[in-house]
């Protein structure tokens, strides 16, 4: 009922603009297009208008600055999420700063060389000089800008593991939860496919594998700080993406296929709830909470689904906990391995 009285106002909508037109082709038919004339006080108003706009507009621009610059990630928890918020700011800063300077001049010349009766318009055909220099100052920058990202999105897809081998962790994706899969003590997951799901073995995974005994199942990341970890993604039935916005990491996770992503987490759980910006962004949104009488909310990390995956896709999300490498151990010794079951 809903979607039809919404279809019947849109085409009373469309009926009534139609109608409007109508009317105005009219009355300008009956003042021999008189009404379409446009004076010097016209172009006065609106280049006046366009001007007061455009301080509205810059003023409105600092403002949200401003107010909203809180709202922002707090710093990378990821090594190298320093490296690509490095990249966004100076990315960022560069085009503030060009918008800063280019918007208003553009709203200032459409105030200034607005239409007024006895002005006329200077004839400038080409200037090589101003060319060379519009032409060739943006191809730098942006060349610069380019190799900078592609060399930096290199060294993360690309991590030099060299000196400390990465622990291995599986992602398992599905409508509308994840669940984590450990490698063991043999830093080895055991073969898996959705062929071989039956009954609690909701991930397939192959049991008669001997690398598959001592992994262990979780619904709760934990990560170790300063330890390399590298994920390897599955979907069971979507595409889903794996996205952990604190570390600076996303991946898709694809049926049929395995993907993978690597980091190493640097600041605890426990470090980023004593983070200045956090605790600022904790209390602004706790205070919101109280006044609808919901529980007080305290910071985790977070794994996402930044793919909208079905009716649910809001829900799908698993905590992630970074600790230090002692509390580390001591979790996994407390999990219960395959061959356990």
């Amino acid at each position: 009922m809903t979607g039809l009285i919404i279809a019947i106002v849109a085409v009373l909508a469309i009926l009534v603009v139609l109608q409007v037109m109508k009317v105005s082709s009219i009355s300008s038919d009956l003042q021999d297009g008189k009404d379409n004339e446009v004076s010097s006080k016209d172009n006065d108003t609106q280049g006046t208008l366009m001007l007061l706009f455009g301080i509205g507009f810059m003023v409105a621009f600092v403002w949200m600055l401003i107010a909203w610059g809180d709202l922002l990630l707090p710093r990378s928890a990821s090594e190298h999420g320093v490296d690509y918020d490095n990249l966004m700011s100076i990315s960022m800063w560069m085009i503030i700063v060009v918008f800063v300077l280019v918007n208003p001049v553009l709203f200032y010349f459409a105030f200034k060389y607005r239409g007024l009766k006895g002005t006329k318009a200077t004839y400038y055909e080409h200037n090589n000089k101003l060319e060379l220099i519009w032409t060739t100052v943006p191809a730098v920058v942006l060349a610069v800008l380019i190799i900078y990202g592609l060399t930096t999105w290199s060294n993360i897809t690309n991590p030099d593991n060299t000196d400390n081998e990465p622990m291995i962790v599986e992602l398992y994706a599905q409508q509308f939860n994840w669940t984590a899969r450990y490698s063991g003590e043999d830093n080895t997951l055991g073969y898996a496919n959705v062929a071989l799901i039956e009954g609690a073995n909701f991930l397939g995974v192959d049991m008669n594998d001997e690398r598959s005994k001592d992994d262990f199942i979780v619904k709760e990341l934990y990560l170790p700080k300063g330890k390399p970890v590298k994920f390897r993604f599955r979907s069971q039935d979507i595409i889903h993406s794996a996205y952990m916005p604190h570390f600076r990491a996303q991946m898709n996770c694809v049926p049929g296929m395995i993907t993978e992503f690597q980091f190493t987490p640097i600041v605890t759980t426990t470090e980023m709830r004593s983070d200045k910006h956090v605790m600022k962004q904790v209390k602004d949104v706790n205070d919101i909470r109280l006044t609808k009488g919901k529980d007080v909310w305290e910071f985790d990390y977070i794994l996402l689904c930044n793919k909208i995956c079905g009716s649910a896709h809001y829900n799908m999300q698993m905590p992630i906990k970074v600790v230090e490498q002692a509390e580390y151990d001591k979790w996994v010794a407390s999990q219960k391995q395959l061959a356990q079951n």
